[in-house]
């Protein structure tokens, strides 16, 4: 009989962790077994006493299923943390490995999740009716005083709206519609990937431009809701696709036309083709259809020629290109005439407060509440206008206008300088047939009284109203192939003029000198800028390329006179700007709060609180002597501080006259800040009713004083704060003449404007600034009601009013 064969070599064994040092553990010490971990059935220990799977888990990893078939235990080598080391094709196997479950895991993120979301979405989402969805448009948005007071209502359209039927909508509107919203519609499936793709790339970006489908648009107008959400996004396309899926296209285009906002408080369109045309809809032209078309895109501008032009003529080209009009009808159309809005609503807000009621729109939008988000909302809008203040100054532009020139517009804007909130705006009648532009917010030149800014960056540089500079007229700078004169005898004030008097005579070759040797452009323009001018004003630059001109406020600046009364809020404020601004809060009909204007405080001019307080009581400081000069003294005896601004009429073809286009005062008390403009609107002289021309301390002037004089009355008389003065103090003298006194009967001296380099509109008379007097005088005849000293420098085309974009 054989031998037995020898028993296997056994390895060495291996002091356990919970053993004594040098204890051994045998087959006999093991523990209990259990079922599914013991030596018959191959899980537990092997016949040596040592466990079959290693307890390392990163060791244990490498007997996963699939790595057995290249491991060969008793070849293994192991580093000096016990760790295996692997081949380099098992680490080609487990990098590959790694790659094939990141995909598996991908593809559940991103196809299997959201097929599965979209499945359960689709059965669970529904797409409102036209019906329900004009239910919810037809609401009242209530405009409120700052005391609650009602100050108006708005009513939607002009109370015959009509849900139209599928053939009762002509192509050439439908085909306008698809131009300029969603030339696919017809074939897409409810959403458009290219589009989709187009918008997320334009976010990342910073771009501009959506991937809505008409599909989609529809539903985010029809359930109120645009949150910037991915949420939001993912169910409009569920709905959207569903739509498509259920409905025919036909009703669809339906649907959406018969909801969608147009503007002028127009839910769907047989409203807007009423509103804008007073017509129905099957008597639109294609040229009114593209006008209609062209408004979805931003509804709120409806009324901006320059807009409506623009997205008017992209509608006609897209519908050549997409062959739904003929190149020879599109070659031939005009620009349709829009009937008067105010003829077209039942019930709206009329006379000046319409103007309230714009600039509330567009401040709502900008904060993203637009138009038709707030009409749909049917929200109560709580506003800063104070309904005492509001109504003097109408009485206070009615009174000072009445018998004047028709011709002349007028704009008024008050502001409470602790809050920025507007207290009172005048920006014209708002009357189509009269004069219906926001005057208030419309941009122009303000001549001198920009000179205010011209100090701040000299007081910022440390110098002050006591320096000197050369005030004589007919002063030559470099660069300049013509002196730069005074406006008049009473301007000039020697060659040691100080700044303190220069400010009081509007000594226009002292600023210019300042500004050229001193400030630099540069300088005035950061300092406008952190008083509260903005730099743009919609997508128009308010100083986009400032020169000498900036010093006395001419050239490219232009500013609105709601721009001037916030920017000498500043001033009364002690060098604290906050944002001008018409709306407090907005709430839901049943007094939900919806929105809250924030007032945010800016230290103005320093870093400093403390310093921008001193800089902003040295400019009050120089401008209160302006106004006893000016004969625009408050009434009795209150603290006030302002600047006049005139600007000078060019004739066609750049002839120099000695006539004014348009003037300015802006002034302040610690309460209030206010600003006041006269002008036609267009290059044109300005003169009163008994032929005298018009300046600064004129007209606005006396609007300015009996508006400031009315609102304060009764109200506590405050004082301007006293504050060191900056750089060399200024000599005391004896009290000023008024312009009056100074005054005789000789001849005033008036100059020629200066010669620029910039050519004349052909389109347009051009203005420049009169304070522009750079050649030799001529001789007018002097008039206790005009002021010479306060005009204007350096010529400019003139600009139209500037509207908010959207």
């Amino acid at each position: 009989m054989a031998p037995p064969p020898p028993p296997p070599p056994r390895r060495p064994q291996v002091e356990q962790p919970t053993g004594m040092v040098g204890q051994r553990i045998g087959p006999e010490d093991r523990e209990p077994e259990l079922l599914t971990h013991h030596t018959h059935n191959g899980t537990g220990v092997d016949e040596d006493g040592y466990d079959a799977h290693w307890t390392n888990d990163e060791e244990h990893s490498l007997h996963e299923p699939g790595l057995d078939d290249y491991y060969d235990e008793d070849e293994q080598d192991y580093d000096e943390d016990g760790k295996p080391i692997l081949t380099p094709e098992q680490r080609k196997k487990r990098r590959w490995r790694r790659v094939r479950r990141s995909l598996y895991v991908m593809t559940g993120l991103f196809l299997v999740l959201p097929a599965l979301a979209f499945t359960i979405a689709y059965f669970l989402v529904d797409v409102p009716s036209p019906d329900e969805v004009a239910a919810s448009q037809d609401k009242v948005v209530t405009y409120f005083y700052a005391n609650g007071d009602v100050l108006g209502k708005d009513i939607q359209g002009n109370g015959n709206r009509q849900l139209l039927k599928a053939e009762e909508i002509p192509d050439v509107v439908k085909h306008a519609v698809y131009a300029a919203e969603d030339a696919t519609f017809e074939t897409n499936p409810g959403f458009d990937v290219t589009g989709i793709m187009r918008a997320a790339w334009n976010q990342v970006t910073g771009g501009v431009g959506g991937g809505s489908t008409i599909s989609q648009q529809y539903i985010k107008k029809a359930t109120e809701n645009d949150d910037a959400t991915y949420t939001r996004k993912f169910l409009e396309l569920v709905k959207s696709f569903k739509m498509n899926n259920e409905q025919e296209k036909s009703e669809i285009i339906t649907a959406y036309l018969n909801t969608i906002y147009f503007g002028r408080g127009a839910h769907g369109i047989s409203t807007a083709s009423q509103a804008y045309f007073n017509k129905p809809v099957d008597k639109l032209s294609a040229s009114e259809a593209a006008v209609l078309a062209g408004v979805i895109q931003a509804p709120s501008r409806s009324d901006d020629p320059e807009y409506l032009d623009r997205r008017w003529n992209f509608v006609m080209d897209q519908m050549v290109a997409n062959r739904w009009l003929p190149k020879a009808d599109r070659d031939a159309a005009q620009l349709p005439e829009l009937v008067p809005e105010d003829e077209t609503k039942s019930e709206k807000i009329t006379g000046p407060n319409r103007h309230i009621q714009s600039r509330v729109e567009q401040e709502l939008a900008a904060r993203g509440y637009p138009e038709e988000k707030i009409r749909a909302g049917g929200f109560k809008i709580y506003t800063t206008i104070d309904p005492d203040a509001q109504a003097k100054a109408v009485a206070a532009v009615d009174e000072v206008m009445e018998g004047q020139p028709a011709e002349l517009r007028k704009a008024l804007v008050a502001v409470d300088p602790n809050t920025g909130g507007v207290l009172a705006y005048y920006g014209g009648p708002a009357d189509p047939k009269l004069d219906a532009v926001d005057w208030g917010n419309t941009q122009r030149n303000p001549g001198s009284a920009f000179k205010a800014f011209d100090l701040v960056a000299l007081l910022q540089r440390g110098k002050g109203l006591g320096e000197t500079y050369d005030g004589r007229s007919g002063r030559m700078f470099p660069g300049r192939e013509a002196p730069v004169n005074n406006a008049g005898p009473n301007s000039s004030c020697g060659p040691n003029c100080t700044v303190a008097e220069a400010m009081e005579r509007s000594a226009n070759t002292v600023f210019y000198d300042m500004v050229l040797n001193d400030t630099g452009v540069q300088g005035v323009k950061d300092a406008a800028l952190a008083a509260g001018i903005p730099e743009k004003h919609g997508k128009t630059e308010t100083m986009p390329k400032p020169d000498g001109n900036i010093a006395i406020g001419g050239g490219d600046v232009m500013v609105t006179p709601e721009d001037m009364a916030s920017a000498y809020g500043t001033f009364a404020a002690d060098g604290v700007h906050r944002d001008s601004h018409f709306v407090t809060r907005v709430e839901e009909s049943d007094g939900t709060l919806v929105y809250e204007t924030p007032v945010e405080e800016k230290v103005a001019f320093s870093d400093d609180k403390a310093k921008s307080k001193q800089i902003a009581g040295n400019v009050t400081e120089s401008l209160e002597p302006v106004l006893p000069f000016s004969d625009l003294t408050c009434a009795d005896g209150r603290d006030c501080a302002g600047k006049t601004g005139t600007h000078q009429y060019v004739a066609d073809g750049g002839a120099e006259t000695d006539e004014n286009a348009q003037a300015w005062m802006v002034g302040y008390t610690p309460q209030i800040s206010t600003a006041t403009w006269v002008g036609t609107g267009v290059n044109e002289p300005i003169q009163t009713a008994n032929g005298q021309k018009i300046y600064g301390s004129g007209l606005p002037g006396e609007i300015w004083q009996k508006f400031m004089n009315s609102y304060l009355e009764g109200k506590p008389k405050l004082k301007f704060p006293e504050v060191d003065m900056i750089g060399k103090q200024v000599q005391p003298e004896p009290p000023p003449q008024t312009r009056t006194q100074v005054r005789t009967t000789e001849a005033v001296e008036t100059t020629e404007a200066s010669k620029t380099t910039e050519k004349p509109s052909k389109s347009k008379k051009p203005e420049k600034s009169s304070e522009d007097s750079t050649t030799s005088p001529e001789d007018s005849t002097g008039n206790p009601d005009e002021d010479p000293s306060d005009i204007g420098l350096f010529p400019r085309p003139s600009r139209g009013g500037g509207n908010d974009d959207e």
